[in-house]
């Protein structure tokens, strides 16, 4: 008779016998297609500099595969360009597939590893992703609303009195949001010195963040080359991006405090946490905690929802169709009379199918942060290599034509059936990422997009300028390559649509 405990010695011989076979399975396998590697570099001088995300399109097409594999100077790196591929390793094994790799020049050398989203996967990050999580459930961020609207008709009177000035507006509103929410505190009407902090660091970290662009992370040796040293700019970059870093995080943070020590703190993420903890310090979280989400709260919002609103105003300009359209669907439910809100969502299907084509048309972040699989894997019947980083192409899963027709149109109707949203359309929620490192704000963020977009084109007409000869001004379409997307400078005409439309703006000014 065998007994229990001799059982359980071959059960787990045996399971360490099929480990070992299948880890040696494994390495037989082929690596991923590829660009052809070079001794020592691999593929370094096959990184393009600026857009890769379209370079690693043309490659997963050029080898007809939707994994492609890189070696970087000895780091191996895998492309996914499908909705496939990432479902089936970010999403579906996601427990090996959260983390993120050692990102040197943006965590290391420029101090943004407070971030969430730049975060190593542990219990570090579980509990600063538990509290992010818990802020802003989809219940929890309809208490945001308010702040959200009172933003939005903000913006309105600063587009009707300087419409030229746009693009500065809309950082105003998005810092408008995120600095009352987060912190409880209420920007200037113009050149707010919080609004400029944030756009300064995020700056730095959008340039910063796109893979391959600085070799430190390929080489984190480089790290230790003196600021002074022959091509070590980065080093000089990089202290003076983590300043803005650190002042994002914290300025802010102390402007909360001191209003909790005058005892009349308005309501706000970072003051309801804070003061939580003052009756209580039996909690899973510490002040230093609530600092850092606050600060990833206000990297996240600073820049990714002006991205989404200026790609909606370069599709006006390129559609004038659907702008009409929308602007019909929005006067046949408020007649004029009053503001959008957020009630009137579920009347505005078409106003909807413009904000989900907006994030699919350009997504705000072409490529995914990087994530990072520390043990071996496989995917159809490639070898993924344990330590091997891993991103997702948003930008090739998004203009798919196989789930998006003809993917490089502006076609707000693609999401609808019979005048409603179509629950058979992808949605093309991975502009805010995937698995476990989708962004926690996604439904804030969604909320502070549409509510912008429908009030604009509830208000105001956007039409291309005229030159000197009367003739249309064109954009070129074209955007930055930083990790955050933008479209290059465009002028665009902003009228309102009517006198109606301009008193029911003024009449907001008591907001």
């Amino acid at each position: 008779m065998i007994s229990p405990s001799s059982a359980s010695l071959t059960v787990g011989l045996g399971l360490v016998l099929y480990g070992l076979y299948s880890w040696r399975n494994r390495l037989k396998l082929p690596l991923p297609p590829g660009p052809r590697k070079l001794p020592l570099l691999g593929n370094l001088l096959d990184i393009p500099s600026t857009h890769p995300w379209i370079t690693y399109m043309l490659w997963s097409e050029e080898y007809n595969s939707d994994i492609i594999h890189l070696d970087i100077a000895g780091k191996s790196v895998v492309v996914l360009s499908s909705l496939n591929a990432v479902e089936s390793l970010l999403e579906k094994r996601s427990a090996i597939y959260s983390d993120r790799p050692r990102i040197t020049m943006v965590n290391e050398l420029m101090g943004w590893d407070f971030n969430l989203g730049m975060m190593k996967y542990g219990d570090e990050w579980r509990t600063h992703r538990r509290l992010f999580k818990q802020g802003f459930t989809p219940k929890a961020s309809l208490k945001y609303r308010p702040k959200q609207l009172t933003a939005t008709h903000r913006v309105l009177r600063l587009i009707l009195h300087r419409p030229d000035a746009f693009m500065d507006h809309f950082r105003q509103w998005a810092g408008d949001v995120i600095l009352s929410v987060a912190y409880g505190i209420d920007v200037l009407p113009y050149n707010d010195p919080y609004v400029s902090l944030a756009y300064q660091a995020v700056h730095g970290f959008a340039t910063a963040g796109v893979p391959g662009r600085y070799l430190v992370d390929s080489l984190p040796i480089l790290k230790h080359v003196p600021a002074w040293f022959p091509g070590a700019g980065f080093k000089r970059q990089a202290k003076k991006w983590e300043k803005l870093a650190h002042a994002m995080r914290d300025v802010p943070f102390a402007v909360t405090k001191g209003q909790m020590e005058l005892g009349t703190p308005p309501p706000s993420f970072a003051a309801d946490y804070l003061l939580s903890l003052q009756e209580s310090s039996d909690h899973y979280y510490t002040e230093g905690l609530v600092k850092n989400v606050a600060g990833t709260m206000f990297l996240g919002g600073a820049d990714t929802t002006v991205s989404a609103v200026s790609t909606f105003m370069l599709a006006m300009l390129a559609n004038p169709d659907a702008q009409q359209r929308a602007q019909a669907e929005i006067d046949s439910v408020t007649k004029g009379e009053h503001l959008p809100d957020f009630e009137d969502e579920a009347a505005l299907p078409y106003v909807t199918a413009i904000v989900k084509e907006v994030l699919r048309w350009q997504p705000v972040t072409p490529m995914a942060i990087p994530h990072f699989v520390r043990v071996e894997d496989e995917y159809q019947g490639y070898r993924i290599p344990a330590g091997s980083i891993v991103i997702g192409n948003t930008w090739a899963i998004l203009h798919d034509e196989a789930i998006y027709p003809d993917p490089y149109a502006f076609k707000p109707e693609r999401f609808l059936l019979n005048g409603k949203l179509n629950p058979a359309v992808r949605d093309p929620e991975i502009a805010f990422g995937y698995g476990r490192r989708r962004c926690p704000a996604i439904h804030m963020a969604m909320a502070s997009v549409w509510i912008t977009v429908v009030s604009i084109l509830a208000t105001f007409d956007i039409t291309r300028p005229l030159d000197g000869d009367g003739k249309e001004i064109a954009p070129s379409y074209e955007y930055d390559d930083g990790f955050i997307s933008f479209p290059l400078p465009f002028k665009c005409g902003i009228t309102p649509r009517s006198d109606e439309a301009r008193a029911l703006i003024q009449a907001t000014v008591s907001e």
